[in-house]
């Protein structure tokens, strides 16, 4: 991989690594590594750490972001950050998928564009950023996370305004044959403080999924899934 590549890279996460092996690492996936035995590892142990790290910065960010959410608000942000999509969407905008390492195989699935693959990779990202930046992680991976993350920070704002399930539906209604339901699937968690599984049915069929503590916040979750689902932008 060309080092004018990797700079790109990390220009556009904000953080250039003195120990750029870790970002190497970050960038390969596992199918590459089974394919060339001799290389270094795969990026798995570094999506184990990326994704606790991710979890820990986003709960803190959104702590100090919002003093008088509660705790059900604040974990509702959570879970809506730090899901495969937001992750794959924020892989998407810097163009990770470029710069992984695949295996052939994978390559020719189209691998690059996987949401699972991509997901993984922005996870151990992180993992190498916060391993590379050593004493200063702590002031070091907000400041790479928030702009990273800026565009769902504004837009988990909007889970409890209605608004994205009045986009869908205004999307739906312009074919006056398809219905629109949502469909609770499951309830978890204790009666005080239960979680929704819910999901977005266009004419039986699943369009979009959503976890909320309230039905009406799943419900906007599965909405905004269904609406990414149609193209839509700027959400």
């Amino acid at each position: 991989m060309a080092e004018k590549d990797l700079s790109v890279l990390q220009a556009a996460i904000g953080y250039t690594f003195q120990d750029e092996s870790l970002l190497l690492t970050a960038l390969t996936h596992s199918s590459y590594s089974h394919e060339n035995k001799s290389t270094a590892e795969n990026n798995e142990r570094l999506e184990f750490l990326g994704d606790a790290i991710l979890q820990m910065t986003v709960s803190h960010l959104l702590y100090r972001r919002y003093p008088g959410a509660s705790e059900g608000v604040l974990s509702l942000y959570r879970q809506f950050l730090v899901c495969e999509a937001t992750l794959a969407r924020v892989a998407s905008r810097i163009s990770l998928g470029r710069y992984l390492q695949l295996g052939r195989g994978e390559e020719r699935q189209g691998g690059r564009e996987k949401r699972s693959i991509l997901a993984d990779a922005v996870e151990a990202l992180l993992g190498a950023v916060f391993l590379d930046s050593a004493a200063q992680a702590v002031e070091i991976m907000p400041a790479v996370l928030y702009p990273l993350f800026e565009e769902e920070l504004v837009a988990c704002e909007q889970l409890r305004t209605g608004d994205y399930k009045s986009r869908l539906q205004q999307l739906v209604e312009q074919d006056g044959n398809e219905r629109l339901d949502y469909r609770v699937v499951s309830t978890q968690g204790p009666v005080h403080d239960p979680i929704f599984h819910v999901e977005a049915l266009l004419n039986s069929n699943v369009i979009g999924k959503g976890v909320g503590h309230t039905k009406q916040e799943a419900e906007q979750l599965a909405a905004r899934e269904a609406l990414l689902l149609f193209g839509a932008r700027n959400l």
